[in-house]
């Protein structure tokens, strides 16, 4: 009889202690928000953490990496959200925004890497472009054969860029300016065919505002259309239209393989092995972002950490590997699982 009027005693302060927490944050749940590449991992994290924890599942919205970050650093309470997925690194400017609004304690997380596609319909001829041709089929600007000259891109089909494309128009649904596929698309893609000729690449050492507006400038006539952060709008844009391309990561391709396929771009496919070695060349680092401050607000935002970075999620035998996750290098995953479970300080 008194080992159960002791256990009840126990659960009662265990309950009233976590009605209190509960009640000082006026949410029981973590909210997330972010990249639409990172949200379908996420979600099922969130739903394992859901199942095999006294907690309740966190709720995820997709607003793109950029937007994410934008609602994250707003401020600190329970108004806003506590992590932020992004298909990219948080930048300065967006650390210096959070600091302004408070948020002075930020931990960050990289879970693995993925691959950026342009794919389309299973329906149309795989192309094999370099990003070279890339660059001239969706710049807003492309130079001529007069050194320093640039006029708006005259390439109405694939076969203007190569005679050996064929002769359909240019077509490309792809990522609004907050996403981090946008953003990496631009630096990898583009600027890594931009860079290929002489003359741009020299005026990087001379003026980098320059350099980046040419390179990153996407065409506005039509030929590159904003497809929102839905990627499976873009999937059914596709089959609808086989020949469009779209642009999304590589996991959503990896979910959708009987229906689209990847262009093989300066001579490599993208496939799991291609991105994992380091050949496949418009690759990113996937992440996200925890409010340190809310940690202690919000029940179960630790828990939660320990299942995302553990070996069973994005280790070399992940169940998130089933979804398209490119895992790190074991020394890289240790060395990430290390610094978000024990809350240290983003460093930039």
């Amino acid at each position: 009889m008194k080992r159960f009027v002791l256990l009840m005693s126990v659960m009662t302060l265990f309950f009233a202690s976590t009605s209190d927490e509960v009640a000082s944050a006026g949410r029981n749940y973590i909210s997330i928000v972010g990249s639409s590449t990172v949200y379908p991992f996420a979600t099922v994290v969130a739903e394992m953490f859901g199942k095999t924890t006294q907690f309740k599942t966190p709720t995820i919205e997709s607003t793109g990496s950029g937007g994410g970050l934008k609602l994250f650093c707003s401020g600190i309470g329970v108004e806003h959200p506590d992590i932020t997925n992004a298909s990219r690194r948080i930048k300065k400017s967006e650390v210096e925004k959070c600091a302004s609004n408070g948020i002075t304690d930020i931990v960050e997380a990289k879970i693995g890497y993925d691959g950026i596609v342009l794919a389309n319909s299973k329906n149309s001829v795989q192309l094999k472009l370099s990003r070279k041709e890339i660059f001239m089929a969706l710049a807003k600007d492309v130079p001529t054969d007069k050194e320093g000259e640039l006029i708006p891109n005259p390439n109405k089909t694939w076969k203007d860029i190569n005679s050996s494309f064929p002769d359909i128009k240019i077509e490309v649904l792809g990522p609004p300016p907050t996403s981090g596929t946008r953003d990496a698309f631009s630096e990898l893609a583009m600027e890594g065919g931009c860079k290929k000729i002489d003359w741009i690449k020299a005026t990087k050492k001379i003026d980098k505002k320059k350099y980046k507006s040419i390179c990153h400038a996407v065409r506005e006539d039509g030929a590159y259309i904003e497809a929102g952060e839905n990627d499976v709008l873009i999937i059914k844009k596709l089959m609808a239209n086989p020949n469009a391309l779209g642009i999304f990561g590589f996991s959503f391709l990896d979910q959708n393989i009987d229906k689209v396929r990847g262009s093989i771009i300066d001579g490599v496919e993208p496939t799991f092995e291609n991105i994992a070695s380091g050949d496949y060349p418009v690759a990113r680092s996937l992440y996200f972002y925890i409010k340190k401050a809310h940690v202690k607000m919000i029940p179960g935002i630790d828990a939660y950490l320990k299942e995302f970075m553990s070996e069973k999620a994005i280790g070399e035998d992940g169940y998130l590997l089933d979804k398209g996750l490119i895992p790190m290098p074991a020394e890289e995953f240790n060395s990430f699982k290390k610094s978000v479970i024990g809350l240290e300080n983003l460093s930039m």
